[in-house]
């Protein structure tokens, strides 16, 4: 993105997502408002940005048709602590599962990282400097001393000579594949907030092996330079941040810029079946809905207030309504958006418009064998047909349809590539129809094959 997205209007945000994902211009609009909003009120004075509490969005809509797409692209585009997260991993408190409360802790561990690479990113110079003479010296150990205790001028001179040459080759990736024995010194920080109640069994079994890390004694390792300069890199990062000052922005930004995006939010859902699975969704709804209205989570980074985290739940609502939740949650999510279903033009425009289109992906894979791909607007629409024909016999999976669709159609291309090297591959109408006519035209045979 040439803007970043704490600068872009909601116009921008939604120009920047048609880029990759055709059609949902409701749904599009609504995420970009709110991603506007999150901007907006991060500008307020401290006393009215405490009133200002994010509003939630509900995306409901048939599998295939953009909700999760919307969601990577977000992440990808958001200068903010964002994670997307499956609601059905969840467990209610006493099943063997996840509990709802490490989504936070994941979301805190994403903005931990964010922060650190941009604080790393702004001492790069320094951290590669010392990272260079740190592989310089293992390249060429320092000149042994003379019996009086001196090192000769001599020998100075010409290890500086062959210094500035190995540092010269080494910056052109000269030395990358040499193999070299490095010391390397176990991590010995352990987080005070490991200790706190509340941590999860991830977290303390992290903090065990922190604390055993404290008695692990060097270590030689062979490796080869590139990995070697991997290795000190982390290393001198880790020397040279601040923690604490890491931590303390990491957790400003989960609390007041944090985005959770949670799939699958139908499959938590009630249908009324009060069986023990039933009961059990029904946990987890309750579980959840302490987080979305705002409650305080242990890390081990410290305690994270969720009351400003802006969650956007996402599901095809096929079996279950948005009504089969309870209540309290219902009401959390005051934005809803209903996804349409995908046609003939949408599936058309999704194999031509985005930069990303599948048509561009498997000519730039066949490309890598020699083969030229020509796709033809005839053979385009044809195969927009086919996929929405099959859709309609069978079941509607939206967009990925076109995966099977297409890897079905190229299956004899990709086997035998060695065959079709002389000339491009035409894919028109006739190519598409030799290939998937027959299929697409038995519901038997697109039902397994297709």
């Amino acid at each position: 993105m040439k803007n970043a997205l704490d600068e872009m209007m909601p116009g921008e945000i939604v120009a920047a997502l048609d880029k990759y994902i055709i059609g949902q211009a409701e749904a599009k609009k609504m995420i970009a408002i709110a991603l506007r909003n999150r901007v907006r009120r991060s500008r307020l004075d401290e006393q009215m940005r405490d009133e200002i509490s994010p509003k939630n969005i509900l995306m409901i809509g048939p599998t295939g048709v953009g909700k999760t797409e919307i969601a990577r692209r977000i992440a990808r585009m958001a200068n903010a602590p964002f994670i997307k997260v499956e609601a059905t991993k969840y467990t209610e408190v006493g099943y063997v599962g996840r509990d709802v409360e490490s989504m936070i802790r994941d979301l805190m561990a994403n903005a931990v990282s964010m922060v650190r690479e941009e604080m790393a990113s702004a001492k790069k110079e320094e951290i590669d400097r010392v990272v260079e003479e740190r592989l310089l010296d293992v390249l060429l150990p320092a000149t042994r001393k003379s019996s009086g205790n001196q090192v000769e001028s001599s020998a100075v001179e010409n290890q500086a000579t062959t210094r500035e040459q190995f540092r010269q080759i080494l910056r052109s990736g000269g030395f990358d594949g040499k193999v070299v024995d490095i010391t390397v010194t176990p991590s010995a920080h352990v987080e005070i907030g490991y200790m706190q109640g509340g941590s999860s069994q991830e977290d303390l079994q992290e903090a065990m092996n922190s604390i055993g890390s404290l008695f692990q004694r060097p270590r030689t390792r062979r490796v080869s330079i590139k990995r070697a300069r991997e290795i000190f890199t982390e290393e001198e990062t880790g020397r040279v941040l601040d923690k604490d000052k890491v931590y303390d922005e990491a957790k400003t930004r989960t609390e007041q810029m944090g985005i959770i995006f949670l799939d699958e939010f139908d499959k938590i859902a009630d249908t009324s079946n009060r069986n023990s699975s039933s009961v059990s969704r029904e946990g987890v709804q309750r579980d959840i809905l302490p987080i979305v209205e705002g409650t305080k989570v242990n890390t081990k980074w410290g305690v994270i207030d969720t009351t400003n985290i802006l969650f956007i739940a996402a599901g095809a609502f096929s079996f279950a309504k948005p009504s089969d939740l309870i209540p309290e949650l219902q009401g959390r999510f005051p934005i809803r958006v209903e996804l349409s279903a995908l046609g003939t033009e949408d599936f058309y425009r999704i194999l031509t418009e985005p930069e990303n289109a599948l048509t561009k992906q498997y000519a730039a894979l066949m490309a890598t064998d020699g083969v030229t791909l020509d796709f033809t607007d005839e053979g385009l629409r044809r195969l927009a047909e086919v996929a929405y024909q099959v859709n309609s016999d069978t079941d509607n999976i939206g967009a990925r349809r076109l995966h099977t669709v297409m890897e079905k159609l190229l299956e004899d291309v990709s086997y035998a590539p060695e065959s079709h090297r002389d000339a491009p591959v035409v894919i028109d109408a006739a190519f598409v129809d030799e290939r998937l006519n027959g299929i697409a035209s038995s519901q038997d045979m697109s039902r397994y094959i297709l």
